[in-house]
């Protein structure tokens, strides 16, 4: 997991932060990933959480029974992804393809039909999802791929929240070392280290002469395998 700090949402950000990348991006509806896909540089991977909020929020505000329905159908999805979830990328491929396949096969057709009847905020909603069709059910056919990108949105959320709350950083000199930081610590937390605890041990480790060939070592997840404790035979 990395951080990387730009000074605006430009679609030339993520152009140039992942330029000579390929593979599975997953990804929020954000426009500007989408320059990438169109230059075969990577497959979009897009999150059923987003298409989940816009119709939750119809749902909220009054009767909306398309909207009801559209998140029981995709309520279904999440449902089989708890009964998958540790499994391997094979296990979950194959259950995707017998159990969330015929889901997703009939919720295309019902929310194009839908589309005549209903209003122009539900219409939003619903256009959302189909034009992120593909990229939307591309975790089908692949076990690699999570539904959603709860868990990137997860540890961003205490960033964003100090970023509004602090106004974020005094330069952008400061906002690239807090990605910097935030690169050490959000995998860190994902590795079941302690934070501080770590970085004052990598610290001084540097300070005490580690070398600097083999600061990979030092990266959370390297250092989470070598600190764990070894089984006794």
């Amino acid at each position: 997991m990395a951080y990387v700090y730009a000074p605006d949402r430009k679609a030339e950000r993520p152009m140039t932060h992942l330029d000579g990348s390929s593979g599975i991006l997953q990804v929020d509806g954000y426009s500007g990933y989408r320059p990438l896909a169109e230059k075969d540089a990577v497959s979009l991977a897009f999150c059923w959480s987003h298409v989940r909020r816009r119709f939750y929020e119809l749902a909220a505000a009054g009767p909306a029974p398309i909207a009801g329905e559209a998140l029981k159908r995709i309520a279904e999805l999440y449902r089989i992804e708890d009964e998958i979830r540790g499994q391997t990328q094979d296990e979950r491929r194959a259950v995707r393809q017998q159990k969330s396949r015929p889901i997703a096969d009939g919720l295309a057709p019902w929310l194009r039909e839908q589309l005549a009847l209903i209003s122009q905020k539900t219409k939003l909603a619903e256009a959302y999802a189909l034009s992120r069709w593909e990229g939307l059910t591309r975790f089908i056919d692949d076990g690699r791929i999570e539904i959603d990108s709860n868990t990137v949105e997860r540890s961003i959320r205490p960033i964003a929240l100090n970023r509004k709350n602090a106004l974020f950083a005094g330069s952008d000199a400061g906002a690239e070392q807090w990605a910097t930081i935030a690169s050490l610590i959000e995998p860190a937390k994902l590795n079941d280290v302690e934070p501080l605890a770590y970085l004052a041990d990598v610290l001084s480790r540097i300070v005490n002469g580690h070398p600097n060939s083999q600061l990979d070592d030092l990266l959370p997840g390297a250092y989470a395998a070598s600190t764990k404790p070894k089984a006794v035979a």
